[in-house]
């Protein structure tokens, strides 16, 4: 039987001209991921431009203002492999107004990879790219320190920049364990997948033998209990299925087993899970990413929007709620706002009652606000007009989490963890 891969998401993040993209093409070089005619691409491109090494950069930088200006303006999502590992990079902007597009970008990444120029040192985007990273519960923080090339290879300077790291890493939620400090030249290779020999005084792995070796339990998290929010009722009424009735939709924590006790919310009925169908098998377990098919012992009223969990395990049932909330929108978030909240299939109406402070990326006291502006976090609490069934985000990220609307244009507005 074929030994199944662990899948690694990353989020990359690093302030202008860090080298976020060209970290990334030479990650997809050095394990064969680039395709022909893109590698001719590239080649092509640096030999116009006069280079003398490979402008990896052009991998990843697919819009044409990126490619122009050198930034990362989008989200890119780039896929490859080792023979261990299926690995997810969402190469998230550094511009400081691009902050919301990394939040979006990241909030399903387990590990960041967050960039420091060498010769620049810690930047207030890298303050903001931490908290970030922090905010969003990441399972492990690889600080890379990049351009090694053009400090002479210095390990003073890199000594240097993770002192300063230590410091802010001790003011947040993380382990020190949790947080890994890399000095590599994405450049000219050194540290990407090999050691370099140019850094002899460095002792750890490079990147990718460091990616290789951290484990899925690490990356979990401390996991939560079983969730399953209904997406589908299932009622195909054939003759070979005349009462068949499944809820499709996808095990967010924890697991299902057949035989277990469940509870239906928010109508609190109570049943057990008579079986669980994986395609067209059926299983006896289904595990968190799974997305099953339950079938219950008794015929009750299941509805899409409704959430099936332990009987003994409820998440929170609230009608308010407090989150910290990063604003997506230029559009400012105010006290007394009415709102729609989007919490998985679930849209309620919200009002918010009170902003507790805006919260500043370096760790450092809430201060007073009564709104909040675009790419600003900040502590708001919201009144409902009905309960939703809510986890910490530390706990779930998906029951834990929640956007807000605006009721006239529907655009998004804000994004919400709670706490």
């Amino acid at each position: 039987m074929q030994e199944v891969k662990k899948l690694i998401t990353i989020a990359t993040a690093g302030s202008v001209d860090d080298g976020k993209s060209t970290l990334i093409g030479r990650l997809l070089y050095e394990t064969n991921s680039l395709p022909t005619d893109k590698l001719e691409a590239i080649e092509r491109s640096s030999k116009q431009k006069g280079y003398d090494y490979l402008d990896f950069s052009l991998a990843t930088d697919g819009l044409i203002a990126e490619r122009e200006q050198g930034i990362t303006i989008d989200v890119a999502h780039i896929y490859f492999n080792t023979e261990r590992t299926n690995y997810i990079i969402a190469d998230t902007p550094g511009h400081v107004e691009y902050t919301r597009n990394m939040v979006t970008g990241a909030s399903k990444a387990q590990v960041a990879i967050i960039l420091i120029d060498a010769r620049k040192g810690v930047l207030e985007q890298t303050y903001r790219h931490f908290f970030i990273s922090n905010l969003l519960q990441m399972r492990h923080v690889i600080v890379a320190i990049n351009k090694m090339d053009l400090v002479g290879y210095e390990e003073e300077v890199f000594e240097r920049i993770r002192g300063e790291m230590e410091e802010l890493v001790a003011k947040s939620d993380f382990r020190p364990e949790q947080v890994h400090y890399l000095p590599v030249s994405a450049l000219y290779g050194d540290n990407i997948t090999v050691r370099s020999e140019r850094m002899p005084w460095y002792p750890g792995n490079a990147l990718l033998p460091h990616l290789e070796v951290l484990e899925e339990e690490e990356l979990q998290g401390s996991g939560s209990e079983a969730r399953f929010p209904v997406q589908y009722v299932i009622r195909p009424k054939t003759a070979s299925h005349p009462d068949f009735r499944g809820l499709a939709g996808t095990v967010y924590g924890g697991r299902f087993t057949v035989g277990q006790e469940i509870v239906v919310l928010p109508s609190l009925k109570t049943s057990r899970i008579m079986a669980i169908h994986q395609y067209t098998d059926q299983v006896e377990t289904a595990e968190a990413g799974m997305a099953p098919v339950l079938v219950l012992a008794d015929d009750i009223d299941v509805s899409r929007g409704d959430m099936i969990v332990p009987l003994h395990a409820r998440p929170q049932s609230v009608k308010e709620v407090s989150a910290t909330i990063c604003q997506l929108n230029s559009q400012p978030l105010r006290v007394g706002q009415r709102l729609l909240l989007q919490h998985g299939v679930n849209r309620v109406h919200a009002k918010v009652t009170a902003i507790e402070g805006r919260i500043p990326t370096d760790f450092g006291s809430a201060e007073a606000a009564e709104s909040l502006g675009l790419n600003e976090i900040g502590q708001v609490r919201f009144k409902l007009s009905k309960p939703i069934h809510v986890d910490a985000f530390s706990l779930n990220r998906h029951t834990g989490s929640f956007i807000l609307i605006d009721e006239q244009g529907h655009d998004t507005l804000s994004v919400g963890f709670v706490q």
